[in-house]
Parts: C-alpha cells; structure tokens; sequence
C-alpha cells in the first residue's frame, strides 16, 4: 500500500523521490519554458521545527501521508487544518526536508493581507525617487523597472522550476473574508501578470526581478508561470470555513496533534535517541492531562522537557512533574 508514496513521512531526506512521480493528469498539467534557479537549501526555519536528531520512528500516521502523497500525484494545494500545535505548519518543512526542495516559502496570513502581497510587490515611489537623482527619461527608466520589482512567497513558488518549491501559506483563516476567493484563479491556472513588466513587453521582453530568496529571476513578458506545480500547504486552526470553490481546488487534511510513535518521533528529533524513555515520567504527565478534553499543543511538552533537563536537573521526580505542570497548562482554560 505504501510502496507509492513519494513522501514518507519517516524524516530521513530522500530528493531523488520526488523525480519518481508520474506526470501530471492532464488537466493539472503546465508547460512553461524551464527558467534555470539556484534554489537555496533548506534554512534554520526547517531545522528550528524538525530537531537537529532523525527521528527512529514515523512523524505521519498513514491516513496523512496517504493524503498527502495524492495532493503530490495530482499537483494540488493541500489545506491542514488541526489545533495549535499539531504540526501544521511543520508538514511543509518535514516535505521540502525530506525530497529536498530547498528552503520553504512562507506567507503567513494577517486580516490585511491581500494576494498581491503574495505575488509580487513594486517600488514606484523607489523609482520616481531614482528617476528624480538620475534625471533620466521616461524610456531610460521604464527599461529599469526590474529593480523595484520583488516577487512574494507565492510569485517565487511559481517560477518555472523543473522541481517544485515549497510554499507554506500559514493561518490562512486569519485573512479577510477576501483573500481565499482571490487565491482560486492563481492555483488554478499556475501563472500570474506584472502588469508594470506587460506594460514594456515590447520593448523588453525579459526583465530581472529580484524573488523572495534574494535571488534574481528573469520573467518573460511580464507572466510569471510555473512548471512544476508547487507544494502548497495552507495551513488553518478552524476559526472559519472556506468557500467551497477552494475547498475544490483542495486536497484537505485534518492533522491530529501527535500521540504514541509520533509523539516519541518529535520528542527524539529535539532530544536525541532515548530522550522518550528517559522522560517518560513528563511525557505519561502530558499524555494523561489530555483525559480532560482540554487543549495542550505539543510544543508545552517540548518546553518542559527542556526546562526539567537543565533547571532541575538532579532534582527528585516530584520536583521535575511540579515545574513540567506548571508550563502544560491548557490553552483553553480561561474558557472551560
């Protein structure tokens, strides 16, 4: 059953996985010319969230990676939803991890964010004032433009790479009511306009931009478009629903907090090997405080265990649980 995942789940890196997926279905498929891209590795937001340890056992039950692996064969953005702390936003580094894809794109979303804030951004007021020191021409300046525009997270995520990038759309529920509608046409159709590059097509028809890597790219008649689809995790705490036009669009997935094997995975990947039977005591404390249905996110396990290895250490086992309740209290309880 498993013998066609592409993604694991396991956190052991594996880039030559991702060249064994089959083509695009037809209707997913984007023809692009290859724009060659020095993309940069993965970065200290991966590792911050991954652990520094490969973890001995998997870090995805088997219904997650199953859906996953088909957001992958059918080029789909796939929207996570779960509570704080059930590693949402970690899937989309555990993916460009683990096939190699280099450092992840992040857009996090606030009530303000608009998409153009995710395409692309231009200086005009930069380039009026250069175009004031410089004295040039309307023509001379209007070849220039490339270096008041810079792509966003998800403008760089749709340069025509031969391997998909990465693009981690964070807390996509905080947008305005807006913003989801907006997203639809650009993962349908895998490709945007500049319509400050359009406008001088003709007389320029490839134009450096800078990306969101800090990188330059060079866009083609002022249409950015993709290649290879990207991996689009888009992640929500379930503060509101979404229309169903996206939800369409979109491979859902609805990540549980993790437990048992993945639990002893993430306490290893941060700790080391043996780190989950040496604090079982801490571990079996934050499990069995769940019975009450409250919420506790996975990341007050990992602050205890720090905290009870270095300010207690030596301590008796009561001294250590008192420090480890005092940081696992639930989220929510100002409000049972």
């Amino acid at each position: 059953m498993t013998g066609w995942f592409v993604y694991q789940g396991s956190g052991a890196p594996d880039p030559g996985r991702i060249d064994s997926l089959p083509e695009p279905p037809p209707w997913r498929a984007f023809d692009a010319e290859p724009t060659p891209y020095d993309v940069p590795e993965i970065d200290s937001a991966t590792t911050r969230r991954l652990g520094s340890s490969a973890p001995l056992l998997p870090v995805q039950d088997s219904k997650a990676l199953q859906l996953v692996n088909a957001a992958l064969y059918l080029r789909r953005p796939m929207l996570v939803t779960g509570d704080p702390g059930a590693g949402k936003s970690t899937l989309a580094h555990s993916l460009a991890y683990e096939l190699g894809l280099g450092r992840v794109l992040e857009w996090p979303v606030v009530s303000r964010t608009e998409l153009k804030d995710g395409l692309y951004t231009y200086d005009a007021i930069g380039r009026l004032h250069d175009a004031q020191l410089d004295r040039g021409g309307a023509d001379g300046i209007s070849e220039d433009v490339g270096r008041y525009v810079k792509l966003g997270p998800l403008g760089t995520a749709l340069i025509a790479a031969d391997r998909p990038r990465v693009l981690l759309v964070d807390e996509l529920d905080k947008s305005d009511i807006d913003l989801p509608n907006d997203l639809l046409n650009v993962l349908e159709e895998g490709r945007f306009a500049i319509p400050e590059l359009e406008r001088i097509a003709d007389r320029r028809a490839e134009v450096d931009v800078l990306t969101d890597d800090g990188r330059r790219v060079k866009v083609k008649n002022g249409v950015v478009r993709c290649k290879a689809f990207p991996v689009v995790v888009m992640t929500s705490n379930r503060e509101r629903e979404f229309p169903l036009p996206l939800l369409r669009r979109c491979v859902t997935l609805d990540l549980q907090a993790p437990r048992e094997q993945r639990l002893a995975a993430l306490v290893q990947a941060h700790f080391g090997e043996g780190s989950y039977e040496a604090n079982r005591d801490i571990v079996e404390l934050f499990t069995a405080a769940e019975a009450d249905g409250a919420l506790r996110p996975t990341d007050q396990l990992l602050n205890a265990l720090f905290l009870t290895q270095h300010a207690v250490r030596g301590q008796s086992e009561r001294q250590r649980e008192d420090l480890a309740d005092l940081l696992m209290q639930p989220l929510d309880h100002g409000l049972r």
